[in-house]
């Protein structure tokens, strides 16, 4: 509290505290005045108070949403994990495949080229007639 001098109030019936004793027309006045700035001050705490709560609100609603972000992102994070594995088993299941097809090809190439190595008359013919379409 600020220092001050003390006001002889008549009203209230308290002596004068300051230098001397003020009439009474000033001190009524000194008192409305301090009247209307406590009425202030009580609507500015009145106003702070409701704007705290209005804020504790917002935070409240803000911490919700929040919650329903991170659940959302949980549940996104558990999606991408279980295509992660979804895509990993595939290319698995690809790489087999082109493997097993590259084995089939390496076999067949192995089976014609041993076939010319043979008889490369007989089947070199028997090629050049299907790659013409002639017999």
């Amino acid at each position: 509290m600020a220092p001050g001098l003390a006001i002889a109030c008549p009203a209230f019936g308290k002596p004068a505290l300051g230098v001397g004793l003020r009439p009474a027309a000033v001190a009524e006045e000194e008192v409305e005045e301090l009247r209307r700035r406590n009425e202030e001050l009580e609507r500015e705490v009145r106003e702070r108070r409701a704007r705290e709560e209005e804020m504790r609100m917002e935070l409240g609603r803000t911490r919700a949403r929040l919650r329903a972000v991170e659940e959302a992102e949980e549940r996104l994070c558990v999606q991408l994990g279980e295509i992660e594995a979804e895509a990993v088993a595939e290319a698995r299941d690809y790489h087999r495949r082109i493997k097993a097809l590259s084995d089939e090809l390496e076999e067949a190439r192995r089976i014609l080229g041993s076939s010319f190595s043979l008889s490369p008359s007989t089947s070199h013919r028997r090629l050049l007639v299907r790659v013409d379409g002639s017999s």
